[in-house]
């Protein structure tokens, strides 16, 4: 969707070429990287190009990328981009800390530690260049984790990807208090009866793209009981933590950190998208300012939140874009 230019903001077409088909050979190896206070953080390695991965534009010294889920997400939701990128970058995508596979330690839910951990994942994957880069595209809240990250590690950072999430205050736009997205993150009994109705509610949201990779990260976001009813996986006590610091997050004073370009690719399905460019813009104009560039944004109209799932192609072809 064109959005109109301002000069923060520079509307930018994505090139679907640089997206790669999906591989649906890849089964992805699982690592914990130790964090701080010893905290174990679980990750999936897709690899990266093969043989025949010249065909793709590959390039054996180009920046791997960090993939980073969203909130109650898990690590294979990011499974059909990581299936297209992995055929030209070393590709990894790492559980926040409480989600997945990833230890959920009592404290820790703060930007800065979230980014420490990612920036950890992504040295104990081995996925930087040969010039020790990466680049870094995160969902939703993931990210804001991985715009922190890449306001933490500076020239390490050779892109950033905003996946409808990093770009506003969402006390501002979604004008919400910490409870009130709480309560909004809650699932209706009639969806968590049985592991049969979750994956039909998930698979309801869009049968088009629903799949076994869906199926299986649908399944990753919960757990099962004795009695055969389902709850989410995350714990209580790791949302009432990481809402807060949702809450807080300001794009204006984290993407003027960010030396490296910056993509935000926006969900537009319904309502009104200009508050929401409002405090994109607030924060590319901050970021101008600092003495960087402006931001890229792509707009998709008629499309949600999902957009690693609902956009594949065209979210890989802006990691790869902004990586080239």
């Amino acid at each position: 969707m064109t959005l109109p230019a301002d000069a923060p903001l520079q509307p930018i077409e994505i090139d679907l070429v640089l997206a790669p088909p999906p591989d649906t050979s890849l089964e992805p190896n699982g690592f914990l990287a130790g964090g701080g206070g010893g905290v174990r953080l679980h990750f999936l390695d897709w690899g990266g190009p093969g043989a025949s991965a010249a065909e793709h534009g590959a390039s054996a010294t180009g920046p791997g990328v960090l993939l980073v889920p969203g909130l109650l997400s898990p690590a294979w939701s990011w499974a059909p981009v990581a299936r297209r990128l992995a055929r030209v970058r070393r590709t990894s995508v790492m559980d926040l800390r409480g989600h997945g596979l990833s230890d959920s330690p009592p404290d820790g839910y703060d930007l800065d530690t979230l980014g420490e951990d990612a920036a950890l994942v992504a040295d104990a994957s081995g996925i930087a260049g040969a010039d020790g880069r990466v680049v870094l595209a995160g969902h939703g809240f993931g990210a804001c984790v991985a715009a922190a990250t890449a306001a933490a590690i500076g020239e390490r950072c050779a892109g950033l990807v905003l996946v409808d999430g990093g770009m506003e205050r969402l006390a501002e736009t979604g004008d919400v208090d910490a409870d009130e997205l709480l309560r909004s993150l809650e699932e209706p009994p009639e969806v968590l009866r049985s592991m049969d109705a979750w994956l039909a509610d998930r698979r309801a949201f869009d049968e088009a793209s629903w799949d076994a990779d869906q199926e299986r990260a649908a399944r990753d976001a919960v757990v099962e009981s004795a009695a055969g009813h389902v709850v989410q996986a995350v714990r209580p006590f790791v949302l009432a933590a990481i809402v807060p610091t949702l809450l807080a997050y300001d794009p204006a004073a984290v993407l003027p950190r960010v030396a490296a370009p910056v993509i935000a690719l926006v969900a537009m399905a319904a309502g009104d998208p200009g508050p929401r460019l409002a405090e994109l813009r607030r924060a590319a104009e901050a970021r101008v300012a600092a003495g960087f560039g402006a931001v890229g944004v792509v707009g998709f109209a008629g499309t949600s939140h999902n957009l690693p799932r609902y956009r594949p192609a065209d979210v890989t072809a802006a990691i790869l874009g902004v990586a080239r």
